[in-house]
């Protein structure tokens, strides 16, 4: 029996690529909740500072995010993740490293971002079209719902071993977890038995590959919409983010342990999202699980804004509990989208499609961070945590009535350029 033919649970190649990703992802959670505590309690930032830094991380997305797609097309797909997984690990090993000399300040720490930034989207390019290479357009729905799942239990425990180890080590220290968990992660890609040959030379410009790929998305009857209201939750969402960790720090007073604990929480929900994901779809339907799903987030949101107006441990359970509602909502929309994305793209514009969608959603976060930010340090997190339920309420419910709700699991690419699983 080949990889082509075996359950999913016994693909060697996709065991690997799970494994690796679940381990930069738990790396990940707990670099966020580091980089967090860093720039608030070390460096004695503002959320003018955590969206400055945080905008700076996804402003190579912006920049080079569109070529990233093409590049991506262009060459094989493997070596790209690796090396570019080997770049971020030594990039982030900088942060303890500069934070031991004093040499450490935000506009250092925003600087680095910047390299992660623009070594990541080159992997974001790749990561997500590796996916249909590896496995058969059958399998996606339920490989995307239990990379989100691995991710949710990173979402999980990250927060909470972050909180640990900020107390005992402190966060330039921890951010260095996140350096090792990207060198684990290249290193397992590397060993990750897949046919991926350099795609055949093309006479196209760079200019004319990247419009192809723009067309196809924002000409795509079911594509244009999805990608238009993702633009907009990835703006509401980073003026949540931007502010929460103020908001629980500072404001709540629930300290890092608490706040590990919210953050917990949310990986619980995007845990139990994600296991009912598949079912959700087959039941409910592609546009009803995702546009549902965002409106639950925007309840979540609007939860936490309510926890500060309640004292004592109060403040710990509803914050907790708004986490969990949007974990939720985040866990059971994410691999239905993905997975839908990718069995309607043909193989040749995989890479394009997702960084053209992967690009515009992080270039709208450059606006909503430092939104976020200074929305809160003018009119306090409040406000702003009820634009970003409203924002995101508001973008699902037009999702929902637009011609994406004509979306169905049946839907394929064109005939003549349907993407094909390529295995050793």
């Amino acid at each position: 029996m080949t990889d082509q033919t075996v359950p999913l649970r016994r693909h060697r190649g996709f065991r690997r690529f799970w494994a690796a990703s679940t381990i930069s992802d738990g790396g990940t959670y707990i670099s966020v909740f580091a980089v967090g505590v860093l720039i608030v309690a070390d460096l004695g930032g503002t959320a003018t500072d955590v969206g400055i830094v945080r905008g700076a991380g996804v402003v190579p997305y912006l920049a080079v995010g569109l070529f990233a797609g093409v590049l991506a097309d262009r060459v094989r797909r493997k070596p790209l993740l690796v090396g570019t997984d080997l770049g971020r690990a030594v990039v982030l090993a900088g942060v303890p490293l500069l934070a031991a000399t004093g040499h450490l300040n935000v506009p250092v720490l925003a600087a680095l971002m910047v390299v992660f930034g623009l070594l990541s989207v080159l992997n974001a390019a790749a990561h997500q079209s590796f996916l249909p290479r590896l496995l058969p357009r059958e399998l996606l729905p339920r490989a995307n719902a239990r990379l989100q799942q691995s991710d949710a239990v990173a979402q999980t425990t990250g927060p909470l071993l972050g909180g640990g180890l900020v107390a005992a080590i402190g966060a330039p220290l921890t951010v260095l977890v996140d350096a090792v968990s990207y060198a684990l992660s290249g290193l397992l890609i590397a060993a990750v038995p897949v046919r991926d040959p350099a795609p055949r030379p093309t006479a196209m410009s760079v200019l004319a590959e990247l419009r192809e790929g723009a067309s196809w998305v924002y000409r795509h009857p079911t594509l244009r919409p999805l990608a238009l209201s993702t633009h907009g939750w990835f703006l509401f969402n980073a003026v949540f983010v931007t502010v929460y960790v103020p908001y629980a720090y500072l404001e709540l007073g629930i300290g890092a342990t608490g706040l590990g604990v919210t953050f917990a929480l949310a990986g619980v929900g995007a845990l139990l999202g994600s296991s009912v994901s598949e079912l959700l779809g087959r039941r409910v339907g592609i546009p009803g699980t995702i546009a549902g799903s965002r409106v639950l987030e925007a309840g979540g949101i609007a939860v936490i804004a309510l926890a500060g107006s309640t004292e004592g441990t109060a403040v710990v359970v509803v914050a907790a509990a708004g986490q969990l509602v949007y974990g939720l909502g985040f866990g059971a929309e994410g691999p239905i989208e993905l997975a839908y994305r990718q069995a309607v793209t043909p193989d040749r514009l995989q890479g394009r499609t997702n960084a053209t969608m992967r690009s515009l959603n992080r270039a709208v976060v450059v606006v909503g961070a430092p939104l976020g930010g200074l929305l809160a340090d003018a009119a306090g997190p409040g406000p702003a945590l009820w634009l970003g339920s409203a924002g995101i309420a508001t973008v699902a419910l037009l999702l929902g009535v637009s011609g994406f709700r004509t979306a169905s699991r049946d839907d394929q690419p064109p005939a003549e350029s349907a993407p094909s699983a390529q295995f050793e």
